[in-house]
């Protein structure tokens, strides 16, 4: 391994939606917020990896260089699913492990606000008559049959799954999970959302996927969010506070599915995740119990759920008495989701794997204001995109 990652700048702008901006405004915002941030310019960046899902093909980089600073280095533009953001922010870690660059930085960003479901219909068309060839000879479409690629069925069904294999869910659990999440976002005012519900508000809102609630999925919202990383060579030359603020970067892990049987009925999301989970506990040498805090991918209170098995926060099959013991609260042995989740703060896909590590960022930092969890030192950061990729990073706090 070589020398110690950090992140010294930080920042994201409020989620919601923001009818003024465009993805080049939003993204700036954050980029110029990270580096005042971290109390550097664009002239000491080196590389610049930009994560946007949308507008893939555009040049997203390249367009918000020209704002903040066009100095002429690489930048890569980076779209990976729900992961985009966590792989942008990869890329700038791997450019300073090679010895490109001793700074560089990241940023995702998002116009999500109104979009609607995002997938669906998607499979190439099939014939009515089983024809063995291509991917997906089949004698009917796919989509709705033994699966689906509407992400709200996705994760409702990854939901009922674990329930029907380990038992002890209901409507009831997973809308509490979501009670919690929407409770945690009323002190987080970049959250899109910042409203405590009752449990029947939850069960009673309109049905999205059962046992999915409107309240129970991730928003589509705009938003961006920026983070500068700098090696431990570099860091020891800048000034006292910049270095007492700076975040280490223990472990950063993508994944992607590995082969399983019926892998092509229904995402696996839980595979990829339990082997990045494994990977960056190994990384950073530490274990769940280690973790005070973990901001995972809650697209919908039913995965919430399941990832408490895959990151090994509770035992195999223990989720549901993990979730009961309180643990998850803010003010519990393990909280989940302080910031609120992404059932609350939103889910501008290619900013939401940064906006989990800024949640993660702050709070070890002490900076989290009135959602602060005291004496935090260690945290970790998950993020899933189904096609399939799970980025996972474990930060901790500077020992200056």
């Amino acid at each position: 391994m070589s020398e110690d990652l950090w992140i010294l700048g930080i920042q994201m702008t409020k989620f919601g939606k923001h009818l003024d901006k465009d993805v080049v405004d939003l993204a700036s915002e954050a980029a110029l917020g990270a580096l005042a941030d971290g109390g550097v310019t664009m002239a000491d960046i080196g590389v610049l990896a930009a994560g946007n899902l949308m507008k893939a093909g555009e040049g997203v980089g390249q367009q918000v260089q020209k704002q903040i600073g066009q100095t002429g280095i690489p930048v890569y533009n980076v779209a990976n699913a729900c992961a985009t953001g966590a792989t942008a922010l990869r890329v700038a870690a791997m450019a300073i492990r090679a010895g490109e660059t001793d700074m560089a930085m990241a940023f995702g960003v998002e116009k999500l606000a109104g979009a609607g479901l995002l997938t669906g219909n998607s499979a190439q068309k099939t014939s009515e008559t089983w024809e063995p060839k291509g991917r997906l000879g089949a004698v009917a479409p796919l989509d709705g049959r033994i699966g689906t690629d509407i992400m709200p069925g996705v994760f409702a069904q990854i939901g009922m799954e674990y329930g029907h294999k380990y038992g002890g869910t209901s409507f009831e659990l997973f809308a509490r999970i979501s009670q919690k999440n929407h409770a945690h976002s009323t002190l987080n005012p970049k959250a899109a959302y910042q409203k405590a519900f009752t449990l029947e508000e939850i069960m009673n809102d309109f049905m999205i996927a059962y046992p999915n609630t409107r309240p129970m999925c991730s928003a589509n919202t705009d938003g961006a969010a920026a983070v500068v990383l700098v090696s431990d060579s570099k860091l020891k030359t800048l000034s006292l506070e910049q270095q007492r603020r700076a975040i280490k970067v223990s472990a950063s892990v993508l994944t992607s599915d590995p082969w399983e049987p019926g892998c092509e009925a229904l995402f696996d999301v839980n595979t990829l995740t339990r082997n990045a989970a494994k990977q960056a506990y190994e990384q950073a040498g530490v274990g769940p119990d280690d973790l005070d805090l973990v901001e995972l991918h809650d697209c919908f209170a039913t995965a919430e759920l399941v990832h408490y098995d895959n990151l090994m926060l509770c035992e195999e099959g223990g989720a549901v008495d993990f979730f009961e013991s309180g643990a998850t609260t803010r003010d519990g042995a393990t909280p989940v989701n302080v910031s609120g989740g992404l059932e609350s703060k939103g889910h501008p896909i290619a900013a939401t794997g940064i906006a989990n590590v800024y949640e993660v960022a702050v709070q070890l930092r002490g900076e989290a204001g009135q959602r602060q969890i005291a004496d935090a030192k260690v945290g970790m950061t998950h993020v899933i995109g189904l096609g399939s990729a799970c980025g996972i990073h474990i930060l901790e706090k500077a020992a200056v």
